[in-house]
């Protein structure tokens, strides 16, 4: 349940202001049809952070455990670094809205754009750390939800009330304690 809770509320946190949370404003800006996005958001996260996932568990079947403990430390706390840098949305990711439709645009543009971004790399950690794929990406998932799901009903309103710096610097500290505690139980300080 930890693997879970932890998942979605880290994602959660890292999605604000990232560029899949800004593709969702303009796709409900420019569309006006929150359900084709919404579903798009959720097909496309749970394809994207299912492969994730996937490559989590084989990391941990892979990677010796005590080696993973000190990669996964290191990882989370560059997560941290990672998170406190602001994202912005590419021109490519706004001209595939304009070819596919509602659903097909917000499932290509945020299948892509979750490629190699922070949630993703978030997924595979954070499946190698607690070894339950499952549960992670039903967090992570939910997690995106979480944050995209109102920027979708709220638009570009919601993204100029929402003060930024601080939801990625709760994000990053939530990133810097897991990195932490990891490293801390690699050295053998702590048993997790």
């Amino acid at each position: 349940m930890e693997a879970l809770l932890v998942s979605t509320g880290v994602v959660a946190l890292a999605e604000i202001g990232d560029k899949t949370q800004l593709l969702a404003f303009v796709l409900a800006a420019r569309f006006k049809k929150p359900l084709p996005i919404i579903l798009g958001i959720l097909v496309a996260t749970i394809v994207n952070h299912g492969l994730a996932g996937a490559l989590g568990a084989w990391i941990t079947s892979a990677v010796n455990p005590e080696i993973l403990h000190w990669i996964l430390g290191f990882s989370f706390i560059a997560m941290a670094a990672w998170i406190l840098i602001p994202d912005s949305m590419d021109d490519e990711e706004a001209t595939a809205i304009r070819r596919f439709g509602v659903f097909g645009a917000t499932l290509i543009t945020f299948f892509l754009a979750e490629m190699g971004d922070k949630t993703q790399i978030a997924t595979v950690a954070l499946t190698a750390h607690y070894g339950t794929p499952l549960l992670v990406v039903i967090g992570t998932t939910i997690g995106m939800l979480v944050a995209d799901v109102p920027a979708v009903f709220m638009g570009d309103k919601l993204g100029s009330k929402i003060p930024m710096k601080l939801v990625r610097t709760v994000a990053a500290t939530a990133f810097t304690i897991l990195g932490a505690v990891t490293l801390w139980s690699a050295w053998g300080g702590l048993k997790l």
